[in-house]
């Protein structure tokens, strides 16, 4: 019988039947289950669900190698955020989706009852997503130094654009003058970059794309380049401050701060429901196939 830790969010009301439900049938086959301390909290003032004897966690207290699965409940941010718990642990992850687009946090609430049984019987798949690495001598993020999605470099407190210098593998790549700057994962070919006119790249593709967010340069254009390579980013502009984040979380840097990006030496394991793939779910997200004449 697995035993899983239970990540959330608020969300709105709309979801309550169904947070409800999902309760309910871990309680029904008998679960071990714990719930992030703040969530837990909010279920108990919000869906009248009965709190006793549920234990909980904060990002203090949790330990991976006390559960068998974490569930995320919420959008692709909680579904990020729930990363930060898991790191390198290889723990397992599935993410119920009460957001919106949902390529993380792929499983619909309809879906409930078939994840449920799939994770107590362990029928399901892994998919083993690579991650990004940020080193910086000021070690701005602290242990926290990887994405699951991407590192964006942005500009903070002006309307002025950036300078952003990128070299790959100690080679000059490009100058960008530009709001910002993307270096995403093929996790993240669905999230910023994509908006930002990325490519969309199979998870399993061993890629980095790099793409100018309102690049003044219109000849200037996303590039893809190895996940072996290392990328080296100096910025300038202006402004004595920029942006720098890490999927949702961010932090102001100075000039001073050279960014290297690697990826990382361990994985994020995403289960993947029988049925499932990328695939299908970029073309439900996407809606690809469907006639809007109709």
């Amino acid at each position: 019988m697995a035993r899983i830790a239970i990540y959330g969010r608020q969300f709105t009301e709309e979801y309550n039947d169904s947070i409800r439900h999902f309760f309910d049938l871990l309680n029904q086959r008998g679960v071990e289950y714990c719930v992030f301390e703040p969530f837990l909290q909010f279920l108990s003032e919000n869906i009248e669900m009965s709190v006793e004897g549920i234990s909980n966690f904060t990002k203090q207290t949790f330990d991976p190698k006390n559960v068998d699965v974490l569930i995320s409940i919420g959008g692709d941010g909680t579904m990020l955020d729930s990363t930060t718990f898991v790191r390198d642990s290889g723990l397992p992850m599935l993410g119920l989706n009460t957001g919106r687009l949902g390529f993380l946090s792929s499983i619909s609430l309809g879906q409930i009852d078939e994840a449920i049984d799939q994770v107590i019987e362990g029928a399901y798949m892994i998919d083993k997503r690579s991650v990004l690495k940020l080193e910086t001598e000021q070690q701005i993020f602290g242990e926290e130094n990887f994405a699951l999605n991407e590192m964006t470099i942005h500009k903070k407190d002006t309307q002025s654009m950036i300078v952003i210098h990128a070299y790959v593998d100690g080679k000059f790549l490009n100058t960008y003058w530009a709001d910002g700057l993307i270096i995403a994962t093929p996790t993240g070919s669905t999230a910023y970059s994509m908006s930002c006119g990325g490519p969309i790249i199979l998870p399993s593709s061993s890629n980095f794309i790099i793409t100018p967010v309102a690049t003044h340069n219109l000849n200037v254009r996303p590039v893809l380049i190895s996940d072996q390579s290392i990328v080296t980013l100096r910025v300038e502009g202006r402004s004595e401050q920029f942006l720098t984040s890490l999927d949702s979380r961010s932090t102001s840097i100075g000039s001073d701060v050279v960014m290297t990006l690697m990826k990382n030496n361990f994985h994020i394991n995403l289960i993947r429901l029988k049925n499932h793939s990328f695939l299908k779910t970029l073309r439900t997200k996407m809606h690809w196939g469907y006639d809007r004449r109709n």
